[in-house]
């Protein structure tokens, strides 16, 4: 079962992060200040353990009421986003509903999984989409340099595959990265700089949590 501690946060932009030796690594700086326990999850009512985090203020305004409500029995005051992260009993226990969970639960130098969703880019030929050649362009050939080409499959079985590479929408998908390095984490600030690129353009919302392949190694005591 996935147990992972996570936060949700905002992408703010790239910049570089200078390390001790001199060392010069490009950054992704995600804000994780404002994130607020609004529910428990538990096995007797629910079946599972989780705790429901919500970030990033919102208007009442725009809310509905059912939604208002909930911020309202939590005694927080209304976001715009809304998660439950699945974590083990002991830590729900350690997180009361409306205290405020801050980046402290990160460290320097631990991996963690980066969940966003890429930027879309609209429809898209085979060229951009799967990074196909095309056709030469030499003399006798018509105007299909950049075309998909035959998708057919003759009689049999007379249908085409399912994910078949073709043109189509590109990006505005949801993409989880891996066992990236957090370069530094400013407490002060609530902020978090993750080593590397993440999915996602700026102010767009991203899920941090820790890197469950390295939970598992651990758990197997693998190094």
């Amino acid at each position: 079962m996935n147990r992972q501690m996570g936060l949700l946060t905002k992408k703010i932009g790239m910049t570089e992060f200078y390390k001790e030796d001199g060392t010069r690594v490009p950054v992704t700086v995600l804000l994780a200040k404002g994130n607020v326990v609004t529910a428990h999850r538990t096995v007797e009512r629910d079946g599972y353990t989780a705790l429901q985090l919500a970030f990033d203020d919102q208007k009442a305004s725009r809310l509905s009421k059912p939604k208002l409500g909930q911020f309202k029995k939590a005694e927080v005051s209304p976001k715009r986003k809304i998660k439950e992260f699945r974590v083990a009993a002991d830590v729900v226990a350690q997180h009361a509903v409306g205290s405020e969970v801050d980046v402290s639960i990160f460290s320097d130098g631990q991996l963690v999984d980066v969940t966003g969703t890429s930027k879309g880019k609209g429809f898209q030929g085979v060229m951009k989409r799967h990074g196909m050649r095309g056709e030469k362009r030499t003399h006798g050939q018509h105007e299909v340099y950049r075309h998909g080409g035959s998708i057919g499959c003759r009689l049999t079985p007379g249908r085409v595959i399912p994910g078949k590479r073709m043109a189509g929408q590109m990006g505005n998908e949801t993409v989880t990265v891996q066992n990236l390095e957090v370069a530094k984490v400013i407490a002060d600030k609530g902020l978090i700089l993750v080593k590397g690129a993440i999915p996602g353009g700026k102010n767009g919302y991203v899920q941090i949590r820790h890197a469950i392949k390295a939970a598992i190694r651990t758990k197997h005591g693998k190094n």
